[in-house]
């Protein structure tokens, strides 16, 4: 790949006032280097300096996959029965910092304990969120198309799912439908365990499904869930209703509904997350069920689950072309119904699109 790949890293780093950039296996590095690295109790660090090239520290084990990253630098390799303390002093030598900016939400304390011997006296600078912001909040046109092969293939296992889904099945069993059937479609992993939850377990918004509840008529099924596509991760959730939808429960879906339809028609460029939240808030709090709201309305999403943009009153970050994140009101009545309906959404040039397209009306199944 070509050099200029770290130009983005350096402007950070000039802006940041930062000697270098330190790197670890997570969304950051495969966003930069197209390549994952298994996390594993051996350092695997990228050095990326304001000048000159970068540095490595990598194992031993790894050396074969990492050659495939086409790195421009000095790479410090390490054997299990060595550890990595001489890679770390040796890469200290390539370079001179006094500061580094570090990923505080992946960096290992064992990794910067590394760094620190490499760069004794450095002070080190969380930089997490100007990094991820700088290499992966707005999404290319090849990144779009990932992450809509990803809902599609959400999407075809849902479909299959709720085909399948039948009074008495506990949760479990329905969780174990939608894993078969994610795969069967060609997921690659799972953007995060499922939440499978019905009748007073789908009022909470992070539920855990039970094999001790079987499913009857007039429960609401919530479904909440990604597949992963080439690195890139969907999240949808949609609610269903078994055989019949209650009294009083369609009302209090179709306020979802509504907020939800308020949330993506609001998203262009210009809106700050704040305003969009706002939209979307205002429906659910104007309603007869605003004790119910549990939630903000949404996040970024991409090489994580959860990112930037975070969809969110107090948070008036604009929203420009390329960002991608959730739409996901919910209303969650401990008595005994929760209702989310979340989708994804992608800032266009001059409005919006909603990357998922699974059908929002009331369904019923089983």
């Amino acid at each position: 790949m070509p050099e200029d790949r770290y130009a983005s890293l350096r402007e950070v780093m000039a802006s940041a006032g930062v000697d270098a950039v330190a790197l670890v296996p997570g969304s950051n590095f495969r966003r930069l280097f197209a390549k994952n690295f298994h996390i594993n109790e051996r350092s695997l660090v990228v050095v990326v300096p304001k000048l000159g090239a970068p540095a490595a520290v990598v194992p031993s084990l790894e050396a074969a996959s990492f050659d495939l990253v086409g790195f421009e630098g000095v790479v410090h390799l390490w054997r299990d029965h060595d550890g990595p303390g001489n890679a770390f002093v040796a890469l200290g030598r390539d370079m001179v910092c006094s500061r580094v900016g570090v990923e505080g939400q992946y960096m290992r304390v064992m990794d910067q304990f590394g760094l620190q011997s490499a760069f004794p006296g450095a002070a080190f600078v969380d930089l997490q969120k100007v990094i991820s912001n700088t290499l992966r909040l707005r999404k290319t046109a090849g990144e779009i198309a990932r992450l809509k092969r990803a809902i599609a293939i959400s999407e075809d296992a849902l479909s299959a799912t709720l085909d399948e889904v039948r009074i008495g099945q506990s949760e479990v069993e329905i969780e174990g439908i939608l894993l078969r059937n994610l795969f069967s479609c060609g997921a690659e992993g799972l953007a995060f365990e499922p939440i499978v939850a019905a009748a007073d377990n789908s009022y909470r918004p992070h539920a855990k499904a039970r094999r001790d509840y079987r499913i009857k008529a007039g429960d609401a099924l919530l479904l909440d869930f990604g597949a992963i596509h080439d690195g890139y991760l969907a999240d949808i959730t949609r609610t269903v209703f078994i055989e019949y939808c209650p009294d009083g429960a369609r009302a209090f879906y179709e306020t979802v509904r509504q907020a939800n339809r308020a949330g993506r028609d609001a998203a262009r460029p210009g809106v700050t997350a704040h305003q969009l939240d706002d939209a979307v808030q205002n429906i659910l709090e104007a309603s007869p069920y605003a004790e119910f709201i549990r939630t903000k309305t949404g996040h970024g999403l991409g090489l994580d689950v959860h990112e930037d943009p975070y969809i969110m009153r107090g948070n008036h970050e604009v929203l420009e072309p390329g960002m991608v994140f959730t739409v996901e009101p919910g209303l969650y009545d401990p008595s005994g119904i929760g209702v989310r309906i979340e989708d994804d959404v992608v800032v266009t040039e001059d409005g919006a699109e909603t990357l998922t397209g699974f059908s929002r009306e009331i369904r019923l199944v089983g």
